[in-house]
Order: structure tokens, then sequence, then C-alpha cells
């Protein structure tokens, strides 16, 4: 999958173009819900899921998020991050509608995501919040992130 923005900006699915060292560092030093992730534990995440990440017209790494999926049913939207230095260009909108609409070429019934912070975010690319939370539950058998 790819998507370009008229200002240069792209989508890639390619797990060879992603520059894993930034990914790495944005994850675990800076991201309230992966900080402290090792960079073991970055790589299997990326070899397990599809990847999307997001280049300035230059071609470096400006942002990444990845999906869990078995492609038939299910899927969770997850490490959504964009730099810092490229906030404020609507590229985190722009990631969570690409993915929502590269995801429509899979039969899936549900793709959930969870966010402290970032309602309005995918609120601008349909996502909403759960109905009855009360239906979901949690198991964290290994707590690092």
């Amino acid at each position: 999958m790819h998507a370009r923005r008229d200002d240069g900006y792209e989508i890639a699915t390619d797990p060879h173009r992603l520059d894993l060292d930034t990914v790495h560092r944005w994850l675990s030093e800076d991201a309230y819900w992966s900080r402290g992730r090792s960079r073991a534990k970055t790589e299997q995440a990326v070899r397990g899921s599809l990847n999307y990440g997001v280049y300035a017209p230059d071609g470096a790494q400006a942002g990444y998020g990845r999906v869990i999926t078995d492609k038939a049913t299910f899927a969770w939207l997850c490490d959504v991050y964009i730099d810092p230095a490229q906030r404020g260009r609507g590229l985190g909108s722009w990631l969570a509608t690409t993915i929502r609409d590269h995801l429509t070429t899979y039969p899936l019934t549900r793709i959930m995501l969870a966010t402290a912070d970032a309602h309005t975010l995918y609120a601008k690319a349909g996502f909403t919040p759960v109905p009855d939370p009360t239906e979901l539950m949690l198991l964290r058998p290994d707590p690092t992130p």
C-alpha cells in the first residue's frame, strides 16, 4: 500500500523502508504507552504486524503506525506516532484515515484501538468510544511495554 499527499508526504507499508532506529527511539523513549520497550520487542512487533511508515518529502521517517490483525475478522491499531517536529501538519489524522481505508480491503468486523489522549484525532477517522466497555476484559501476562 502506498499513499501520497500533494505536499510530498507519503505513507507506505514496506517494512524494509522503516527506519527502525528512529521508530524504536520514538516508542521506547517518548510514547507514554511503550516507554522502556526493548529493541528486540520492537523488532518482534514489527515482524508480526502490518506496518505503516509516514515519510517526509525528503524521505525521512516522519511517523509510524502498526496493525495487528488476522486479516479476516479483527484488527488492533497501535503504536501510532508522529515525530514531534512534524506535528501540526495533519499527519496523524491522515495516517489513521489511510490505515482505516487500507483495512477495508480485508473482511474485518472490528477494528479497535486504545488511546489516553487522542480521541479527537481518531474520531476524525470514524472511531467511536466502545458502546459498553463492561463487555471488554484485559489480561496482562507480561506488564512490560
